[in-house]
């Protein structure tokens, strides 16, 4: 396990330097001048290039390069251009709603999801297994932003118990995080109901039924646990989804995460807060991947790390 961990720590850090360089050069991809944008209508060739100047604009490219990524390992990605406020202060600020929404869409998915597809398999063939594959494929079908505009219309006008928008207390979450959980749990279901098939038809679920353990031990312990490789895997790339922010969703309930102040950025093209969140979502999906891989080897004993 500590050499596998070392060596995908090794192959992760030029993951990372091509990271910083796609999270750099998305200033030079993108149309539009922030110097420019920050002049507006007050438009002076002089000024504008003593602005540029000012925000190290004119250098050449490998300069700027290696000064983002020095003050990127100190985790200072300077200023914003529109508000002035420090961009870490605004990424961090963003996350932690991101964070917030994501691991209560990410614990709706999972309370619904595995359980509902576990029950499929166990009654496969049957109307439950019908209708619970049913739902779990209009849950994958249905884009996420219907089902937000659809509990708006529920919650907020036929039957107004929650707030439509905005963030801060539990109430705000609900709604968000059930507009995102909807698809990672239809997701978890059909994976879950597919793995279950297949361990359920093993011979060592035989030989346990055949012991006369009860039908919920058999179920559990022996069938879900071997289940949950591929269940992890998807669940894992749910979660780096769930983390680096959905823009769809955060702008449909107000919702101040990553992904809002994201575009809010790149509608004003204030290039700092761009790269840093463009860095910090692709670090979340190297990071939960590695997380991913090291947990196969606790679910399944039989995988060893060589």
């Amino acid at each position: 396990m500590q050499k596998y961990l070392i060596k995908r720590l090794l192959i992760a850090v030029p993951t990372i330097i091509g990271i910083t360089i796609v999270a750099f050069f998305l200033m030079y991809v993108l149309p539009g001048d922030p110097a420019a944008v920050l002049m507006g209508d007050r438009l002076d060739q002089n000024t504008l290039e003593m602005l540029r100047k000012e925000m190290g604009l004119d250098d050449p490219m490998h300069i700027q390069y290696f000064r983002f990524v020095k003050n990127a390992i100190k985790g200072d990605f300077g200023k914003s251009y529109q508000t002035n406020r420090p961009v870490k202060d605004m990424i961090r600020s963003g996350f932690m709603a991101t964070f917030e929404v994501g691991v209560a869409a990410y614990i709706i998915s999972m309370v619904i999801g595995i359980p509902l597809g576990a029950y499929a398999a166990v009654r496969h063939n049957s109307w439950v297994d019908t209708g619970a594959m049913f739902i779990a494929m209009l849950g994958i079908c249905v884009p996420p932003f219907v089902v937000g505009l659809l509990l708006l219309y529920l919650f907020g006008f036929r039957f107004p118990i929650l707030p439509l928008a905005g963030y801060g207390t539990v109430p705000h979450l609900i709604l968000p995080a059930i507009t995102l959980g909807v698809r990672p749990a239809a997701m978890l279901a059909r994976i879950t109901r597919s793995g279950m098939l297949e361990v359920l038809r093993q011979d060592y679920v035989r030989t346990a039924r055949a012991k006369g353990l009860r039908e919920r031990v058999v179920v559990g312990r022996h069938a879900l646990k071997n289940t949950l490789i591929p269940v992890i895997t998807v669940m894992g790339g749910q979660i780096s989804g769930l983390l680096s922010g959905s823009v769809v969703i955060e702008s449909i309930f107000a919702w101040p995460g990553i992904g809002k102040v994201s575009v809010e950025a790149i509608s004003a093209r204030d290039f700092p807060v761009v790269q840093a969140a463009v860095l910090l979502s692709a670090l979340i999906v190297v990071f939960i991947n590695l997380i991913v891989d090291m947990s196969y080897g606790f679910m399944d004993p039989r995988i060893r790390y060589d």
